[in-house]
């Protein structure tokens, strides 16, 4: 039998299902308490994205009731079918997001606001979901041993000179796959089952840990670069509760790749509306409330990402990684090729 935990604070509902997903009746039994209201099921814990929506409701007097859905969402969805309480979805990773469109669980809204503020290539081509912040896929190399100019595009990991000098977690990781997805879009599958082969041989260890992980083992001197997502550089530059990471990140730089062709690969967290919506005007109302300079701001501060919306300044530490040219591809093209960078990863048995 599924226990949920349930806290009430601030006018912020946040559930934990212990065992299994959480109670529908947690968001349905606060639907009769507010006529005003939108119910959030979130990837990020409430207490990250409470400050930022304790504002929308002060503007718009919109409660907003949130379930924290880290894993499960799309299955919890599927089951709750034309039941479900969930106006809306906050997640990250455009596999998540096509998984849910894939579904049929999302329908497409209309929004100049989302439109004027989401740059076409980080949303949906007909509204089935909106990017809300980016994070790039950069290479780290260790800031001497790594000479400048060896690592200007993802296509030198895949040259003779970088043999054994790559560390990367898993090839099937959802970060990975996205990368490998953005080459098939751009030169096609074959040229992207060369890259991974090569860059497979070029690896100083089989694929393991995370992104944090590889660039510990560049600090120890078993590998000179390795792939990682920008906002890990933040979250170990900053760490104060683990230091040892802060010497991990002094000992690499952050290197964007692709700056004199496609630019640099990036994924996105994003949000949409669900298919079954209660509240659907309230659910846009808070998709554009979070893709204005305000929250915008905050989101992509909280986790070192970047803003989609332009000329909102980035945070400090951000920035000092420098400017960069971003693939303009459409994720949702990317998306769909990520069952064949899947089937690619398998083929050249990268974690092999």
């Amino acid at each position: 039998m599924t226990r949920v935990t349930k806290v009430k604070k601030n006018g912020l509902i946040a559930a934990v299902a212990i065992g299994a997903v959480v109670s529908s009746a947690v968001l349905a039994s606060s639907a009769v308490q507010a006529a005003e209201e939108v119910n959030l099921y979130s990837y990020r814990q409430p207490f990250l994205i409470k400050p930022f929506l304790d504002v929308f409701t002060k503007q718009s007097g919109i409660k907003v009731n949130v379930v924290y859905a880290k894993k499960g969402m799309l299955q919890r969805l599927k089951a709750e079918g034309r039941n479900t309480p969930a106006d809306a979805v906050l997640t990250v990773d455009i596999s998540r997001l096509n998984a849910l469109a894939n579904a049929e669980l999302l329908q497409p809204i209309k929004s100049s606001v989302l439109e004027k503020n989401v740059p076409a290539q980080y949303r949906h081509p007909d509204g089935l979901w909106f990017g809300l912040t980016t994070r790039a896929r950069v290479v780290y190399a260790h800031k001497t041993r790594v000479k400048p100019g060896e690592v200007a595009s993802y296509d030198d990991l895949a040259k003779p000179h970088m043999k054994g000098r790559i560390c990367t977690r898993s090839g099937k990781h959802s970060y990975n796959l996205s990368l490998l997805a953005s080459i098939v879009a751009a030169k096609g599958e074959q040229a992207a089952t060369e890259w991974a082969r090569a860059v497979k041989a070029n690896l100083a260890r089989r694929p393991q840990g995370n992104d944090r992980a590889q660039v510990k083992a560049i600090k120890e001197g078993i590998c000179d670069v390795s792939l990682g997502n920008t906002y890990y550089m933040g979250a170990m530059a900053t760490n104060e509760k683990k230091p040892v990471q802060k010497t991990w990140a002094a000992a690499v730089n952050v290197l964007f790749p692709g700056q004199s062709d496609r630019g640099t690969h990036v994924n996105i967290s994003g949000a949409a509306i669900t298919e079954h919506a209660k509240n659907k005007a309230n659910a846009i109302k808070l998709l554009e409330f979070l893709s204005e300079n305000f929250a915008q701001k905050m989101y992509a501060d909280q986790n070192f990402e970047y803003p989609v919306k332009a000329g909102v300044a980035w945070h400090p530490l951000v920035a000092s990684w420098g400017k960069f040219k971003a693939d303009k591809i459409n994720l949702n093209k990317i998306a769909k090729y990520r069952s064949t960078a899947a089937k690619i990863m398998d083929r050249v048995d990268f974690d092999g």
